[in-house]
């Protein structure tokens, strides 16, 4: 056995969040927060488990000082409120798992004692009372979903003070018991205005001053949500765009402003990112924009109306930038009236493949 840190974030609302919103949206948005959660691990702290909303977190043989295991626990709620922050500010999608994604919040449990280990499918994890106490602190007396609970096991190796206060920490005592044993610990809530959040690009909204090079219509007969995910759901893609091979993308990854995916045609790849455009209150935009084409940039923006609760209108809009004369003539001669052709196509395909569905 050997004294070994266990450290456990997790997210505070999970449940009612899943309930309460679009299945794989939500399910995308807590994989999001999972991977920033784990991209933030700057203690090189051993992964045991990914526990739902939760993930596990254990070092064997270190206890980190207290300075290096407050500038963690910082670290983490500062990649996690900003990540929401990005959702909040970049989001597309007016569904509720993307609306209510940043209500969620982060707690972080942080334990420590003699830890056994078992071996499960190859796989080292960490086994015994300490672990079970860990887990156990999760569920705790503490008015509060957004804190960092530090067990007297490991405040007492660490020399943390009971009333230790900073910009970002006010530590207060408490205590729990579970199965006729209580565990003192200290624990402050974290006000996330106090953090200095990550900065990340917000999106520019697009602006045109001159009308589409290509507009077409079409009616469907679905709410203007569903239809949305059928056009921003990119795993649906190759059942209705004309001409593409393949479409590359991060499945596990809310679609919205800023993100990105590759359509490959006849080998050539053509990397889209995910843009927006001045728009009306009752309309839902969705666009994408491109360089790789002949001329300077392609955008094609799709416009969902709504006309009932179950039926929309959608408009696709698409504008093209040239920087040379040569580049006019060629779009005035071949690409619009090719690509034109291939759009109308393709929202054709979709209102099959909707109907197939």
């Amino acid at each position: 056995m050997a004294i070994s840190l266990l450290f456990i974030p997790d997210i505070s609302g999970f449940t009612e969040f899943v309930r309460n919103t679009e299945v794989e949206h939500s399910q995308h948005v807590i994989s999001e927060l999972l991977e920033v959660l784990i991209n933030a691990n700057t203690q090189d702290l051993k992964l045991a488990e990914v526990e739902g909303d939760a993930l596990f977190f254990y070092k064997v043989n270190e206890i980190p000082s207290q300075e290096k295991l407050l500038a963690q626990i910082e670290t983490m709620f500062t990649a996690f409120y900003s990540h929401l922050k990005l959702l909040e500010k970049n989001r597309i999608c007016p569904c509720n798992a993307c609306a209510t994604a940043p209500n969620l919040q982060l707690k972080i449990i942080v334990h420590c004692g003699d830890v056994q280990f078992i071996t499960v499918q190859q796989k080292r994890k960490p086994f015994g009372q300490f672990v079970i106490e860990a887990h156990r602190l999760l569920k705790n007396s503490i008015n509060s979903n957004t804190y960092a609970l530090i067990s007297n096991a490991v405040s007492n190796r660490i020399g943390l003070p009971d009333n230790y206060t900073s910009m970002l920490y006010k530590f207060n005592t408490g205590k729990d018991t579970y199965d006729e044993a209580e565990i003192q610990y200290l624990f402050s809530e974290i006000d996330k205005n106090l953090l200095k959040l990550n900065p990340f690009v917000i999106s520019e909204v697009f602006d045109f001053k001159d009308s589409p090079s290509i507009v077409h219509d079409k009616n469907f007969e679905i709410p203007a949500t569903e239809l949305l995910e059928y056009i921003t759901n990119y795993s649906y893609r190759h059942y209705w765009a004309k001409g593409v091979d393949k479409f590359e993308y991060n499945p596990d990854e809310v679609t919205r402003l800023g993100t990105e995916h590759v359509c490959v045609i006849d080998g050539k790849r053509l990397n889209f990112t995910t843009v927006t455009k001045k728009t009306y209150a009752d309309e839902i935009v969705y666009g994408e924009l491109t360089h790789d084409i002949p001329v300077h940039a392609l955008y094609q923006f799709f416009i969902i109306k709504p006309t009932s609760s179950n039926t929309c209108k959608l408009t696709l809009e698409i504008y093209f930038e040239t920087k040379s004369l040569f580049k006019k003539l060629l779009l005035f001669l071949v690409i619009k009236r090719s690509i034109s052709k291939g759009t109308k196509t393709s929202l054709n395909n979709l209102e099959e493949f909707i109907r197939a569905s």
